[in-house]
Parts: C-alpha cells; sequence; structure tokens
C-alpha cells in the first residue's frame, strides 16, 4: 500500500466553490469521502477519468465537493444517470453515491437491476438508518423498534439487508463497512473500484442529528462505539457458533465473483448485430449484381 500524504485528499476537492459543507457535526459523511478520495489516490485513477453521480439526500452532497465529472441528480434516480454515462463512455470510472433511502426506497428499482444486469459501476450506500436530510423519517433500513419522524412508537416493517439484496439482485461484488473502520474501508473501496461488474459497499453512518436523537444516542461518539462493537469481520463471524451470530453486523467482502458484464455484452451485440447487418448487404448486393448480369444475358 502507497504511503498516502496527509492532505492529499485537498487536490480532489473543489476548495473555492462549494465549502464550508452542508453535513452536521458528527456526521460520517466527511470520513467517507476522506476513505473514498485516498483510495482512489491509491489506485492511481486520474480525475478526468472519473464520473461521480448521486441522487438527493446528505450524502449525496458528496459529488459537489470533488473535483471529477460530477452529476448531482434526482431523488432515486442517481443509478439510472449513471447507467446513461457508463453506456455513452464506457472508458470512465463511474461512481455512485447514494443512500439507503435514496437506493432502496424511491431508487429501489435502479438499484437491483443494475446488480441484476451487472452493469460496471460502484455504488455506495450509505446507510445511516433514516432520511436525515428531509426530517428524519423511516427508511428501508430503520431496524424494527426504533424510531423516526414517521414512526414515533418505533417502526414495525422490517428492515432491507443492503448487501443480500445487492448478492440475491445479481451484483459481483458486495461488501459492507463502517465509518469507524476507516482504513478497512479505504481497502474495500480500492477493491470495488478495480472490479469490473457491479460493485456495491454498504457504509454504516452515524446520523446524531435525526437518528440519534430519536434513539436517546445523540453522541457521535457513542455511534461510532456502537458500529466498533457492534459488528465483526467476517472471518471471525464464521467461526462464531449460531447462537453467538445474533445481533452482529458482518463486515468485509462478502461477495466476489466473476461474472459478464453488461456493457461488454452489449457492445458484443452491438458488434454482432452490424457484422450481420453488414453481411446480409454484402449477399443482397451480390444477389442483385447476379440477377441484373443473368438479365443481361437474356437480352442478348
Amino acid at each position: 500500500m502507497k504511503n498516502i500524504p496527509q492532505k492529499v485528499i485537498h487536490q480532489y476537492l473543489r476548495h473555492d466553490k462549494k465549502f464550508p459543507h452542508v453535513w452536521c457535526a458528527g456526521c460520517g459523511n466527511g470520513i467517507i469521502l476522506g476513505d473514498l478520495l485516498r483510495a482512489i489516490y491509491n489506485i492511481g485513477l486520474e480525475k478526468d477519468d472519473i464520473a461521480m453521480v448521486s441522487g438527493i439526500g446528505c450524502s449525496s452532497r458528496m459529488p459537489v465537493y470533488v473535483d471529477f465529472n460530477t452529476l448531482h441528480t434526482t431523488h432515486g434516480r442517481a443509478i439510472a444517470f449513471a447507467t446513461g454515462i457508463k453506456m455513452a463512455k464506457p472508458e470512465l470510472k463511474v461512481i455512485v453515491i447514494t443512500g439507503d433511502g435514496d437506493a432502496t426506497a424511491i431508487g429501489g428499482n435502479h438499484f437491483i437491476h443494475a446488480a441484476r444486469r451487472n452493469i460496471d459501476l460502484t455504488i455506495i450506500v450509505i446507510n445511516n438508518n433514516i432520511y436525515g436530510m428531509t426530517g428524519g423519517q423511516c427508511s428501508p433500513t430503520t431496524p424494527i423498534g426504533k424510531f423516526a419522524t414517521t414512526a414515533p412508537y418505533g417502526s414495525i416493517e422490517p428492515n432491507f439487508d443492503i448487501c443480500e439484496l445487492a448478492h440475491c439482485a445479481g451484483a459481483s461484488f458486495v461488501a459492507r463497512t463502517t465509518a469507524f473502520h476507516t482504513t478497512e474501508a479505504r481497502t474495500i473501496f480500492e477493491k470495488a473500484l478495480q472490479k469490473k461488474g457491479c460493485s456495491v459497499v454498504e457504509v454504516i453512518s452515524q446520523c446524531p442529528v435525526s437518528y440519534g436523537k430519536m434513539n436517546n444516542i445523540s453522541s457521535a461518539v457513542k455511534m461510532l462505539e456502537l458500529q466498533r462493537d457492534g459488528t465483526l469481520p467476517i472471518t471471525a463471524f464464521e467461526k462464531l457458533p449460531e447462537d453467538k451470530r445474533e445481533g452482529k453486523i458482518v463486515r468485509g467482502i462478502l461477495y466476489d465473483v466473476e461474472k459478464p458484464e453488461f456493457i461488454e455484452q452489449y457492445q458484443k451485440l452491438v458488434k454482432r448485430i452490424s457484422q450481420e447487418q453488414q453481411e446480409e448487404s454484402e449477399q443482397l448486393k451480390n444477389e442483385n449484381k447476379k440477377s441484373t448480369s443473368e438479365e443481361s444475358e437474356t437480352q442478348e
């Protein structure tokens, strides 16, 4: 691993335009952004070779702050826009920054079908278990019994497991980490960015202002400690007996397989159809020439 300079992330930021940022004190988004930029530096990606896309939400402000090709799009549609970019410019490294609500509620359709098609996107889902920007409503990942403005007596809805959803839908790379585990996060980002196919990384993050206050965990430090103590690396988790696994969240690379990638398959299809059409055209020309020649001989 490279020895990363202390202020390396500064070279990727739009300092003069978009700061100070809008994130609340204690939010995990800044930590995650730093990890991602260090990963980009570590694998040597050029700024002009990256397109970063987001929808709407706290985490979706991230592309505003970075000096890449960026799109800040509509709610739940980040993956749809990213797919269009990848189709038009397959040489770009397309990164989607999205939240648990943006990705798995209004954007759930695009999320599962990007995974199903195995489109070459790096999708980073920052999961703080709530809609932090728009009032603290329940999201599809709010745990049962936890409070939100739309669940003042505790949520009764089963919550999504984002990683299982991505895996079952067909993504070729699925991983989970937290805002606390920064070195691990950077390593996972590096591997996800270099994977050919749909890479989904769930990053569990803290929202002390909306989720924390409503659930009596208003300290960002306490929420980070919960990330530390409530999660286990997959290697450690697999060694535990079944009765000890209850309530533990697994971290690490959960699925990593090789499978056909959609854009490459689409390009092969276009090339094959184009060749077939060209061959048919040549055959038709030859038949027309032969027919014309036979008609000329008949007339003579």
